[in-house]
C-alpha cells in the first residue's frame, strides 16, 4: 500500500487491536504517536519493539474523553512534526449489563469513553486536516453498533453512534479533502476470546461463516487500507469484518 502521509495517532494503542494497528502503520514506515491512558510502561515497550524493527514510534499519555487534553497532544504531534496525517479513533470501554439494570451513570460512562472521545477526536484532527488539505481517520466501531446485543445497550448506542459520526464528519471534511472511515469488527482472537472454553468457542465458529475468530491483524490491514492512497476515493464508509457473521 502507499501513503502520502507520515504520521499517525492512535488512541488505545498500548494494547489489543490498538496495538497491532500502531505495529502495522509503523511497517509502512509512518511514524506512529501510541496513545494510552494508564498502560504507559506497555506503550514504552512497543515503541522499543517498533524502533528495533526500523520503524518511527513516539508515546503520549491523555484521556482520550479529555478535551484539553486530546487537543493538546494532537498540538503537540504538529508541533513535533509538521503534521497530523492519520487518526484511528481506537480507545474504548465495555461496562455490560442487562438495560433494567444498567445505571444512567454506566450508560454515560460508557457514551464518553466511546464515542465522545471519537468526536472530539475527529473534530480537532479535521481542524489541522482542514488547513493541510489533507488527512484521514478511521474509527473502530464494532458489529454490535450494527446488530445490538442483550446486555450492552451503552456499548451498542456508543458504537451506532460512531459510525453514524463517521458519516457526518465524512460529509463536513470532504470538501477539504479530509476522508472519514470506521470499521466494524465482529469477533476477534484476542485475552478475551482465550478465556472461552472450547465448547463455547465451537459455538461461536458456527455461527460465523468463515468458521473462525478474526486476528487483530487482519483489524489492522484493513484499517491501514482505509488510511492508505489506495482508498482515496473512499469516504463515509463502514467496512465490515466479521467473517460474514453479519452482511
Amino acid at each position: 500500500m502507499v501513503f502520502s502521509g507520515k504520521n499517525a495517532l492512535i488512541t488505545g494503542a498500548s494494547k489489543g487491536i490498538g496495538k497491532e494497528i500502531a505495529t502495522v502503520l509503523a511497517g509502512y514506515k509512518i511514524k506512529v504517536w501510541i496513545n494510552y491512558k494508564s498502560g504507559a510502561a506497555e506503550a514504552d515497550r512497543l515503541k522499543a519493539q517498533i524502533e528495533e524493527n526500523g520503524g518511527k514510534a513516539a508515546t503520549i499519555g491523555f484521556d482520550a474523553t479529555d478535551e484539553a487534553a486530546f487537543s493538546d497532544a494532537i498540538k503537540t504531534i504538529v508541533d513535533c512534526d509538521g503534521a497530523l496525517s492519520y487518526l484511528v479513533n481506537n480507545a474504548g470501554i465495555t461496562c455490560d449489563k442487562l438495560a433494567l439494570r444498567m445505571k444512567t451513570e454506566e450508560f454515560s460512562r460508557v457514551i464518553d469513553a466511546n464515542l465522545t472521545s471519537c468526536f472530539i477526536g475527529c473534530r480537532e484532527a479535521l481542524k489541522v486536516m482542514s488547513k493541510a488539505r489533507f488527512g484521514a481517520v478511521v474509527n473502530i466501531a464494532s458489529i454490535v453498533g450494527e446488530t445490538g446485543n442483550a446486555g450492552q445497550a451503552n456499548y451498542a448506542a456508543s458504537k451506532g453512534g460512531m459510525i453514524a459520526l463517521t458519516k457526518s464528519f465524512a460529509k463536513e471534511g470532504a470538501s477539504r479533502s479530509a476522508r472519514f472511515n470506521a470499521v466494524t469488527p465482529g469477533f476477534i482472537a484476542t485475552n478475551m476470546t482465550d478465556a472461552l472454553s472450547d465448547e463455547v468457542k465451537e459455538s461461536y465458529f458456527k455461527a460465523i461463516p468463515l468458521g473462525r475468530f478474526g486476528l487483530p491483524r487482519e483489524v489492522a490491514n484493513a484499517v491501514a487500507f482505509l488510511l492508505s492512497d489506495f482508498a482515496s476515493y473512499i469516504t463515509g464508509e463502514t467496512l465490515k469484518i466479521n467473517g460474514g457473521l453479519y452482511m
